[in-house]
């Protein structure tokens, strides 16, 4: 009997036949597995790097950036997914692993799981915060309106604005709000009217439909480009009951697109109205201070100065010269008291003056200049002079003699 020769394969040779027995196997082409995500890694190039897991084993799976840039959620350890795709082996390590096309969470949809992280990520960034939010003007002169130029959206707010509030220019800048590019457009409409500095509020919506119709305002780029805006956005998407993350972002959020239009402008027939209030109250007004003065008027005339006045013009005259007579005896009599201070002050000052005293028999004594007022200002043999009334008299000082 002949033993047969074994196959001796290289290490490369042995990974690349088992490749080719993955690849041709049709079971394995196009497969679904659901498990567990665990050691979740996004690489710099886009690729998703991961392992599913369920109670029992793992198996090492990867998303190229590719397919990966079209999941509308972001994996996390520990979400329980539903992947699709392809089982085969990569030659230069060995081990088969899942190559994902497609993946969606296992028992929720993928866009509810975009819509919440995108919506914690934002509020914690303080996009939803009221401090932020800006007024929506009383009287705008322009108002952007943001949608499809085709939609019932677009004219319903058309006939309300113009119904409410027809001295307001409508500026309508079409966009897409609904499949591929939709988010980017809606965006950029709102950076040109910026830009333009072209309304003073804008209106940014579309009407109603499901979670994929109106997913375009639940972008990134959406929200950020109604937070950015310093014009004031109201957001009208959908009915009463869908909101999406532009309504969180909004100064204002409108249950439709009709009512955003009645919240834009003031309606004309209660401005009206309110003209006709105020009229009728300044008239109030001005009727009762017409009275009131008219009544002033009548107690003015009825008074006795405007019945005679030449009796008051007299009655004042004889006033006046009562005041004047009074006035000239009492100058008099201060005259006179002043004139009797002034003569008695003068005759006290004259008594302590020198001159009055050296008129009663006294002398001034001065030495050198100076009042001599002690027997030691001088010596024997100084030259004095003594002042009299009269004259002075130039004497030399003989001795100094106790008093």
């Amino acid at each position: 009997m002949i033993t047969p020769t074994p196959t001796v394969y290289s290490v490369n040779e042995l990974n690349t036949y088992v490749k080719q027995i993955l690849d041709n196997d049709d079971n394995l082409k196009y497969i679904f597995v659901t498990g567990e995500i665990s050691n979740y890694k996004a690489h710099y190039s886009g690729h998703l790097y991961m392992t599913l897991k369920d109670e029992k084993a793992t198996v090492k799976a990867v998303m190229f950036a590719g397919n990966a840039s079209k999941l509308r959620f972001r994996p996390e350890n520990g979400m329980k997914v539903l992947a699709f795709g392809t089982v085969s082996l990569f030659p230069r390590d060995g081990s088969y692993q899942l190559y994902i096309s497609d993946m969606q969470p296992d028992g929720i949809g993928a866009l509810n799981i975009a819509y919440e992280q995108l919506k914690k990520k934002l509020e914690a960034e303080g996009l939803f915060s009221p401090r932020y939010k800006k007024p929506i003007p009383e009287f705008p002169e322009r108002v952007g309106v943001i949608t499809s130029a085709t939609g019932a959206a677009v004219q319903d707010i058309f006939n309300v604005l113009s119904r409410r509030y027809p001295l307001a220019e409508v500026v309508l800048r079409p966009a897409k709000v609904q499949g591929d590019g939709a988010a980017e457009d809606i965006a950029q409409a709102i950076k040109t009217f910026n830009e333009l500095n072209a309304a003073d509020v804008l209106i940014v919506g579309r009407g109603g439909g499901s979670i994929e119709d109106l997913w375009a305002f639940n972008e990134e780029v959406v929200a950020r480009a109604v937070f950015e805006s310093h014009i004031p956005v109201i957001s009208a998407v959908g009915h009463e009951t869908d909101y999406t993350i532009c309504d969180f972002v909004a100064d204002l959020r409108a249950p439709t697109p009709s009512a955003a239009a009645e919240i834009a402008v003031p309606d004309k027939l209660e401005l009206k109205s309110e003209l006709i209030s105020y009229k009728q109250h300044l008239l109030t007004i001005v009727k009762t201070r017409i009275t009131n003065e008219r009544t002033k008027i009548k107690g003015i005339e009825q008074k006795d100065v405007m019945c005679n006045p030449l009796a008051k013009i007299t009655e004042n005259r004889r006033e006046l010269v009562y005041m004047s007579e009074r006035l000239g005896n009492l100058t008099a009599g201060v005259l006179d008291e002043n004139k009797r201070k002034f003569a008695a002050l003068a005759g006290k000052l004259d008594a302590l003056s020198p001159v009055g005293v050296i008129s009663r028999g006294y002398a001034l004594v001065e030495s050198d200049g100076r009042i001599v007022t002690s027997k030691d200002d001088v010596s024997t043999g100084d030259s004095i002079s003594l002042k009299v009334s009269d004259g002075v008299i130039n004497a030399e000082v003989l001795n100094v003699n106790e008093g």
